[in-house]
Parts: structure tokens; sequence; C-alpha cells
């Protein structure tokens, strides 16, 4: 999402954090662009006008500095502007005393609200708790239905009846507390637009249920539109926070910079992707480090250790060591990396990792063709690449609906992978030297004695 602006703050920022010295030239030249891209990126004008100015005042005394260049000093500062206007900190949610703790869910029709609800209900279940949906919205057709759906898919209950919204609210908090559940999530109606309908449903059912939380579903695509939303649905409703969807889309990210200076409530949760996996905290300090191509190591890290199996991670790597690393050992890697999702999303989180390189378009269905060439191998193909001629190339090409080059191209890359696992002393042969080194080490201690 923050692919424009992280490029256009690097751009500025590359240039001037090398510099020993900043005139007053230099300083302005840089806030010019800094302001012009957040602008760019749909941040509202009061919260731009409030970064630049900030940035104004560090740029002003960053000569006095003696641990970091002027240069050094904008970037810093820079990071931590993007951080306070983020949010500063992660929301930390309370858990009620005497359960359940009640989230309200609201938002526009098309948010994602339904879907979002049932990501928070996976997301607390994976966290140890004991979650049930209410599918409070019917107004909607097929709203109910739809969310029985995700709620199997999360493996959390959902409760519903045919009365009224608020009548469904309170039903399903009891039920919540009659089976043990502690915590509710009420997946509420939406409208096209703000109109009293919609401000007197949700009202109602928040006097009746005094939730603990209430959040507000915005669809981070439409810009300066979800500044508006949470400003109206805060004025009824007193929101805890914000959701924010569709993080993961091309869209200039203003509204995620906008909403907490403007509407003064943090974002508390983020979706990444379609998949109900893809959901997660929001913490503003990484989504900075990512605007600033800095990486996200911490969310990569826990990306991968709720998709990764561990045995399979393991395994590989053993093989790999052992030098007996194959096709099909790659293969099982390679769909490791496809759950944690869109691979251009995870060469984001990497830091150090070239913009040029960033801006790549990473096709995600080549996993899916890599796939379907090696499972168009025979057993002993996948074990022994060297195995396949041209005829067998013909033949796996044609199994799995590609050229003959491009079977080609992924033989190639594989030898050329296993040339350097050989280089990086990983194999068979490395594991011979280490022991006979070993051996060697051992005969000498004896020959001391």
């Amino acid at each position: 999402m923050f692919d424009g602006l992280g490029n256009r703050l690097d751009s500025v920022l590359t240039r001037i954090k090398g510099k020993s010295r900043l005139s007053p030239a230099d300083v302005d030249e840089a806030l010019v662009e800094i302001r012009a891209a957040l602008l760019e990126a749909d941040v509202a004008l009061s919260v731009t006008n409030n970064f630049v100015e900030r940035i104004r005042s560090v740029a002003v005394g960053a000569a006095a500095s003696r641990s970091l260049t002027p240069g050094q000093q904008i970037v810093k500062a820079v990071d931590a502007e993007l951080v306070r206007v983020l949010g500063g900190e992660s929301l930390k949610i309370t858990y009620a005393s005497k359960p359940p703790t009640i989230f309200l869910l609201a938002g526009l029709q098309g948010a994602g609200k339904t879907t979002t609800a049932a990501k928070l209900a996976l997301h607390f279940r994976r966290n140890g708790r004991s979650p049930l949906l209410v599918a409070a919205d019917l107004q909607r057709p097929a709203a109910v239905e739809q969310l029985r759906t995700l709620g199997e898919r999360a493996s959390v209950p959902v409760f519903s009846q045919p009365t009224d919204p608020v009548s469904v609210a309170k039903a399903g908090i009891d039920e919540a507390r009659r089976v043990g559940r502690d915590i509710v999530i009420i997946d509420t109606a939406g409208r096209l637009a703000i109109d009293e309908s919609l401000m007197a449903e949700i009202s109602s059912i928040s006097h009746a249920v005094q939730p603990s939380y209430t959040f507000l579903v915005i669809d981070a695509m439409i810009g300066q539109d979800a500044v508006n939303t949470a400003k109206a649905f805060n004025e009824t409703l007193s929101l805890d926070g914000v959701i924010m969807t569709k993080l993961d889309g091309d869209a200039r990210g203003g509204a995620a910079l906008s909403v907490k200076e403007v509407v003064g409530k943090p974002i508390a949760f983020g979706s990444t992707g379609e998949k109900l996996e893809d959901f997660d905290t929001f913490y503003p300090e990484r989504m900075a480090s990512r605007i600033l191509g800095m990486g996200d190591v911490l969310t990569l890290i826990e990306q991968a250790e709720r998709t990764l199996d561990e045995e399979v991670t393991k395994k590989g790597a053993s093989r790999m060591m052992e030098g007996r690393f194959d096709l099909d050992d790659f293969l099982e890697q390679l769909r490791q990396v496809k759950k944690m999702g869109p691979l251009k999303g995870i060469m984001g989180m990497l830091p150090g990792v070239p913009k040029e390189l960033k801006d790549v378009d990473i096709d995600d269905k080549e996993i899916d063709r890599i796939e379907a060439i090696i499972s168009s191998m025979t057993i002993d193909e996948r074990r022994n690449p060297k195995l396949i001629d041209g005829s067998r190339r013909q033949r796996i090409a044609s199994g799995s609906g590609v050229q003959t080059h491009q079977v080609t191209g992924l033989l190639k890359q594989f030898t050329e992978m296993q040339k350097v696992m050989k280089q990086m002393g990983i194999g068979p042969a490395s594991a011979t030297r280490r022991h006979k080194t070993k051996s060697n080490a051992r005969k000498g201690r004896r020959n001391k004695r």
C-alpha cells in the first residue's frame, strides 16, 4: 500500500542522509518534497502540515548533534513522526474481569466487516481465547450464512436468530455466558453511505450490549473518505479504534496515516490479504519501518511461526546439510513459503533489499507453475534431475501445461542452487571434510597426551 510514499521518501532521504552539513536550502527542498509525497499519498492536509513542521523543527537543531549527521537526524525524525501519526503504540486489549469481553464491529457496506469479524475471531482463538461470533447483520441477504461459513473455516461458533439486531446481540452475549465463551464479536449491518437508520441501529445495539471495545472497519482503499467515515461514526459511537482492511492494496495509504491524528483513535488491527490468517495487531513502528524501506523482521518471524510447519522446515534443512536435498524437498519448501502470503509482501519485510528488487512485479503464480512441473516428474527424476533428457522435458512440459524452456529454466535454477550450497560448504563432500577435520583433531589431542 505504501509503495509510492515509501519510494518518494526514500528518494528524498537518500540524498540528504549522507551529508555532513545541511544548508537552509537543502532543508527547504527536502521538506517541500516530503510534503508533496504525503499529499500525493492522500494524507490529510492538516496531518501533512503538522508532520512537515515537526520535521522542520528537528532539521533546524540538527547541527547541534554530535552522534548523528544532520541528514541522519532527519531520517530518524521522519521515522519517529511516521510512528507517531500511525498511532504511536499498538493498542493493548484488556479483557473483562467477568467474561465475556464484547467487541462491536461497525462500518459501511463493502468495507469487509463480516470477513473481518471472522479474522478477529481466529486471531483471538489462536491467542488462547474462546470467541463466539454473533451475526446481527439481518439487513443484507445471506450475511448470516456468510458469517457461518467463515466461522466454520475459523473453527469458531456463530450465533444468530431471526428477530431483530438488538435482540440478536443481547441473546448472543447470553449464549456466550451459557457455553463459557470469553470473547463475543458482534457483526452489524452496514449501508452504502452513512444515514440516520444506520446510525440509529448501531447506536441501539451499543446501548443494549455496552461493548468493551467498538471498532470501526474501514476499507483503506477509499482514501480520505475513510477518515470522514471514521469521524461520523466516532460522533455516534465513541470508537475505541479502527480496523483497516486491504492494507495490501495498491492505494496511496493516506487513510492509515491520517485516521489517528484526525479522529484521535488508533488503528487496532490490520488486514493484509483475503485469507483469514492475513490479519494481525497493527504495529505503528513496524509499518513506519516498512514505509522507509527498513524491513519488518519481527512481523516476518511471527508470520513464519504461525504458518510454517516446523517439522517440514527442519527436514529440509537437515537434507540440505547432508547434501540430499532434491526436487521433492525443494517443492515442500516452496509450499511453506507460499503459506506466508504474497511474495512481494515478504520481500517488503526483508531489510536491506534494494528498492529495484522490491519494485519487481513478482508473480505468485510462478510457484504454482513450479509445483506443476515437479509434480509431472517421476520419483526417480525428482531425486536425480540429471536423468531428464530432451524427450523427458517434453513429456514433463506437456503434463504440466508449460513450455519446454520453462522446464529447462527450473532445472537450471535448481542446479545453480546446488552449486551455491556446495560453495557454502553444504553437502556430503563438506560433511566428509568436517568429519576428517574432527578426526584429525582428535588424533592430534591423543598424540599430545
